[in-house]
């Protein structure tokens, strides 16, 4: 059956189907030999040999949805130039090339989605879904409410205004305190220029949820995958099969305290909480 190149090229895992239109619109792709430039252009994946700067496409019928809890000092992409290590480099054991869905900076932790499923990964990163991903960061020094009511409000950045956020206080030390930030934007280093925007200064920064799903107990440089409950529920597409899905592979282990505190319902203060989120 006759598909759009760029859908066929990252349902293969390649990359996303915007960035395959980028491939297709460079020469990169070709058909039975023949190069393709022209977005819209269809082949059957079944039937014609399709090449990727030069390797012919793995046409993999099974689709992977994969949780990942990335370490600090590592990249979130598919190669890069400098020789740094990818989370992919994480996934050794998977069978086929999956791409991360988003990304997180190099020295940022936590939940990071990987897939092969273009169609799931476009509708996760739209950004009218407005699927919500909560922060825990630890700041240096201690925290005050006007910083949290800020945030909370939305700051101005260097390409605009962020929306209102859910910004907690969730845990008070010594010398260093933590919250809890809750954006459905999807903005380069949002959280981190955030933080900057009001004089906050971010020592360690991990993402524990995205959308519905939470990173639980998986240590760092641990995987699971998804169930395909978790998978419908993520994106809000209807009921359906995934064909050749694996059982989510389960990670047991001495469960630790998640430092995840309760939102408040109204855009009120209350104890240090503050949520600037439209009602």
């Amino acid at each position: 059956m006759l598909e759009r190149l760029q859908k066929i090229i990252s349902a293969a895992g390649i990359t996303s189907r915007r960035a395959s239109e980028a491939l297709i619109q460079n020469g990169q792709v070709a058909v039975n030999g023949i190069v393709v430039t022209e977005l819209g252009s269809k082949a059957d994946p079944t039937k014609d040999t399709i090449t990727v700067d030069g390797k012919t496409l793995k046409i993999s019928v099974q689709r992977l949805y994969i949780l990942l809890n990335k370490p600090p000092g590592y990249i979130t992409a598919l190669k890069d130039g400098q020789g740094r290590p990818l989370v992919t480099d994480l996934l050794k054991d998977v069978p086929d090339r999956v791409y991360p869905v988003g990304r997180l900076d190099y020295n940022t932790e936590g939940l990071l989605l990987l897939t092969n499923d273009g169609d799931w990964a476009n509708r996760l990163m739209h950004p009218r879904n407005e699927i919500e991903k909560e922060y825990h960061v630890r700041v240096r020094g201690k925290v005050i409410d006007q910083q949290l009511k800020r945030m909370a409000e939305g700051v101005e950045l260097e390409d605009g205004r962020t929306a209102p956020a859910v910004v907690n206080l969730v845990k008070s030390g010594e010398q260093n305190d933590w919250i809890s930030v809750a954006i459905h934007e999807g903005r380069n280093r949002q959280v981190r220029r955030m933080c900057e925007a009001v004089s906050l200064s971010v020592v360690r920064l991990k993402r524990i949820r995205y959308g519905s799903l939470m990173l639980g107990t998986l240590r760092a440089g641990q995987f699971r995958h998804l169930s395909e409950i978790e998978v419908r529920e993520l994106s809000g597409e209807p009921a359906k099969t995934f064909p050749s899905e694996r059982p989510a592979r389960e990670v047991r282990e001495k469960s630790t305290r998640s430092i995840h505190p309760a939102r408040p319902t109204r855009p009120e203060r209350s104890g240090g909480k503050f949520s600037g989120r439209r009602q």
